[in-house]
């Protein structure tokens, strides 16, 4: 019996999940909301049967790109009985409900087969430059010498062909920051905090025909911040090179920015750690309390 996923994010698209499940366990069912497939691009799934699952897509078919006159009369609501208009209105927008649902399933075969396309075109792309390093080095041609030895930023190399897909999908960068910093024992928790931020420079005046030296409307704003806490570090890292660590945890969040975040959203990292007890005599080990405070 297939298990339904529950608690799906809202940026993940159909392709990403169609591909996680066997074949033929899934099925597609075009909803014809909008156009685009980076967000809210699945709107539910529901069960089939015991062994197969509809996914409801907010996608437009080829029944929503051709001319509504092949499908619907124009006319059918022009002359209509005033008597009757209630009714009549009533009966016809259930015949045009019934002419779309059958047009739906005249092109549900051609829809299914173009997203198969797009899915099988997606696997081979991801083979073809999944451990490329000629892509990733045209695409990742800025690098610094100090980028280039970072420990972190070179397992983030080979996300960096699917930077397009992966920019600004809260989900994927999670997944993503997850499984690079897994291996140190880091464990990585979204949210989203709204931070002030102030313009030393301000550009506009707050009346018009003023002076450009009088005084603003204010220079500071309020916007949200994509903060990630790190929580717990290696107890190796935590000796005399422990600055160096996070400078290359900083220098990782730099990088994130600049490839896979969107334009308008500033990331940010958190760390910190469940305090050890603090020792009055401790001449072996340095216990740091979060990560600026040597004692």
């Amino acid at each position: 019996m297939i298990k339904i996923p529950a608690n799906l994010p809202n940026d993940i698209n159909v392709e990403l999940l169609y591909s996680y499940f066997p074949k033929g366990t899934c099925k597609v069912r075009f909803k014809g909301l909008h156009k685009r497939n980076a967000y809210s691009d699945i709107i539910d799934i529901e069960e089939a049967d015991e062994n197969s699952m509809v996914i409801n897509i907010g996608r437009d078919s080829l029944y929503n790109a051709l001319p509504e006159f092949m499908f619907h009369p124009i006319d059918r609501y022009n002359e209509l009985p005033p008597l009757e208009e209630k009714e009549r209105f009533a009966q016809e927008y259930e015949m045009q409900e019934k002419e779309k649902e059958s047009a739906y399933r005249l092109f549900a075969p051609i829809d299914t087969l173009l997203l198969q396309l797009r899915i099988s075109v997606r696997e081979r792309l991801l083979q073809y430059y999944e451990n490329d390093k000629v892509i990733i080095d045209l695409i990742a041609d800025t690098l610094s010498p100090s980028q280039q030895e970072n420990r972190f930023i070179r397992q983030v190399l080979p996300f960096i062909p699917s930077c397009k897909h992966i920019r600004g999908n809260k989900t994927l960068i999670t997944f993503m920051l997850r499984k690079i910093l897994r291996e140190d024992n880091l464990s990585v928790t979204l949210h989203h905090d709204e931070q002030e931020f102030t313009d030393d420079d301000p550009r506009y005046d707050y009346t018009l025909g003023a002076n450009l030296g009088s005084c603003y409307v204010g220079n500071t704003f309020g916007q949200k911040v994509t903060t990630y806490d790190i929580h717990y570090w290696s107890d190796d890292e935590c000796n005399a090179n422990f600055l160096s660590y996070l400078d290359e945890i900083e220098e990782l969040r730099h990088f994130i920015q600049d490839y896979f975040m969107s334009l308008d959203e500033i990331l940010s990292f958190n760390i910190w750690c469940d305090a050890t007890p603090l020792r009055l005599n401790d001449d072996i080990v340095y216990n740091y309390l979060n990560y600026n405070t040597n004692i």
